[in-house]
Formats: C-alpha cells, sequence, structure tokens
C-alpha cells in the first residue's frame, strides 16, 4: 500500500499537471485570438470584442485560482538530513509565468556567467532560484563536480550532492528524447552546450542544485528539467569543464582537483517584457536548449 507521503506527492504532482495544462490552453487561445486579427483586419473590433470575450472566460474562478496558485513546494525534513538548509520557501501565488529573469553566477573562475532564466516554462524554478538568492544560500558554495555528461554542477552547500533547501519542487520542462544523429543528422540535443537545468535527488525533486552544460549531451531518457540558457560567460563554463578531477570520496573521479568556488549568486526581478530570447551574447551558445 503507498504511503501517505507518496499519496501527497502524487496529488501534488496531478494538482501540477492541471496547473500547467490550463496555462498552456490559455497559451493557445492567446495565439488562435493574435493570428485571427492579422488574417482579418477588417473584422478587428469584432475579433477584439470576441477575444474580450474569451479573456473574461479565462477569469472564472477555477482558472483564476490557477493562476494565483503556480506553485507547490513539498516540506522536507532538514532534522532527518543535516546537509539541507532551512530558509523558508518562496510565495505560492502571484508568481509571474512569462517573461524572464537574469541570473548572475560570479565565480573565482574568471568571467561572471549570465544565463536567462524562462518563466514560461519553468515558472517554479525561476521563483525557487530567485528566493534562494536572496537568501544568499549561494554564496561561497562551491560547484562540487564537474559531471561526466558534460555539465558543471552546482548549488549544494554542503558539497555532498545529498544538501539542499528544506523543501523541493516538481520537474517542469523535460525535454522529449531528441532523434539520434543518424536518424536525424541537424536535429538540435536534447541539452545543447549553455543549457542551464534543475537536478534533483533523487531525480523529480528539485531543490537548489542546478547543472549549466559546457558541451551538447542527449541521452536517450532525458531527466533533467531545463529553466534556462547561459546568455554570458559561456568561456568561463568551459574553462571549468576543462579543470583536472579528482576522486569525491565516493570512489566517482568527478570533484574539480582546484576549487571552483561561487562568489554570489543573483537573480533580477522578472521581465515580462522579455518573452522572446535577445542575441547571444559573447560566448553564448548559437540556439536555445531544446524543450519538450
Amino acid at each position: 500500500m503507498a504511503s501517505s507521503r507518496d499519496r501527497q506527492r502524487r496529488l501534488a504532482r496531478e494538482k501540477l499537471d492541471r496547473q500547467l495544462a490550463r496555462r498552456a490552453a490559455a497559451a493557445r487561445r492567446r495565439r488562435r485570438i493574435q493570428a485571427g486579427v492579422g488574417a482579418a483586419a477588417v473584422l478587428i473590433l469584432v475579433i477584439a470584442g470576441a477575444a474580450w470575450g474569451i479573456g473574461a472566460f479565462d477569469r472564472d474562478p477555477d482558472e483564476k485560482k490557477a493562476a494565483e496558485d503556480v506553485c507547490l513546494w513539498t516540506p522536507q525534513d532538514a532534522a532527518g538530513n543535516t546537509n539541507l538548509k532551512d530558509v523558508g520557501t518562496p510565495a505560492t501565488t502571484g508568481l509571474p509565468t512569462a517573461g524572464t529573469r537574469t541570473m548572475t553566477v560570479t565565480t573565482n573562475q574568471g568571467a561572471p556567467i549570465t544565463a536567462q532564466l524562462d518563466l514560461a516554462t519553468a515558472p517554479c524554478a525561476g521563483a525557487s532560484m530567485a528566493h534562494l538568492a536572496s537568501k544568499a544560500f549561494y554564496d561561497n558554495t562551491t560547484c562540487h563536480e564537474i559531471t561526466a555528461e558534460g555539465a558543471l554542477r552546482c548549488g549544494d552547500p554542503s558539497g555532498t550532492g545529498i544538501g539542499g533547501p528544506a523543501y523541493t519542487f516538481y520537474d517542469e520542462d523535460v525535454p522529449d528524447p531528441a532523434p539520434s544523429a543518424s536518424a536525424a543528422p541537424d536535429s538540435s540535443p536534447a541539452y545543447p552546450k549553455g543549457t542551464v537545468a534543475m537536478i534533483g535527488n533523487p531525480p523529480g525533486q528539485n531543490g537548489s542544485q542546478f547543472l549549466i552544460f559546457f558541451k551538447d549531451f542527449n541521452p536517450e531518457k532525458p531527466a533533467y528539467s531545463i529553466i534556462g540558457k547561459v546568455t554570458g560567460g559561456l568561456d568561463t563554463v568551459e574553462k571549468i569543464g576543462a579543470l583536472p578531477t579528482v576522486d569525491n570520496g565516493s570512489g566517482d573521479k568527478v570533484k574539480p582537483k582546484t576549487d571552483v568556488v561561487i562568489q554570489s549568486l543573483t537573480v533580477s526581478d522578472p521581465d515580462a517584457a522579455a518573452t522572446t530570447p535577445t542575441a547571444p551574447a559573447s560566448g553564448a551558445p548559437s540556439a536555445s536548449p531544446s524543450a519538450g
């Protein structure tokens, strides 16, 4: 028989799925309205009236509640896992679900790394990163792993791989498996170089740990939820990725031989106008991460 915690997680997952489905449906309605305006300018007043009517439909109580109650934060036992650090939880209501936030990671290894966090596809991750950054959660912590998949793993103050805040949240944007190179030679990998993604322990229970890919990664079964992309300082990420590694104490040669210290990590206020990616900065990836 499933435990009460398993049942709670399943219900929470179902609730989040319903909320994401509502947002996707609302986005599809908006696109249909915009297409209609472009195709029939002579009927603009009629279409505007219809758009208002659809907007009123969007504001029914269920839709309004879904828009307000965006994210679910699942408490974790900080007493049972001393690697967890309790800094409270982000808000659950009034969170932005469009636009972007800018994350800036300053390390001891070169120029700052900037990344654009996508609030349309990963609003909860954006809210969580902003909350933790406001608590200086990431400051003076180490990126404890250079993964075999070609990513820098950061965000665990304990440096153990099992640390984080005293809450978790679910995956939002895990890509579909990308076609193999032989089947579709021009297809993009699931995680292009420059992708920023959450990594949970166990998978699907995300906290504070994140990956920054310094090379393309195209697994058969993607498991990391994409939250954004690097827009500057990719050369710093590549430099860190080239550092020699040593045993991390568990038999895996993944710990950077030279400490990679996050001196500060900040997240900007939402930029609601930034609904489309800006031109990549120097050292940034040429393509956006591919979402499923």
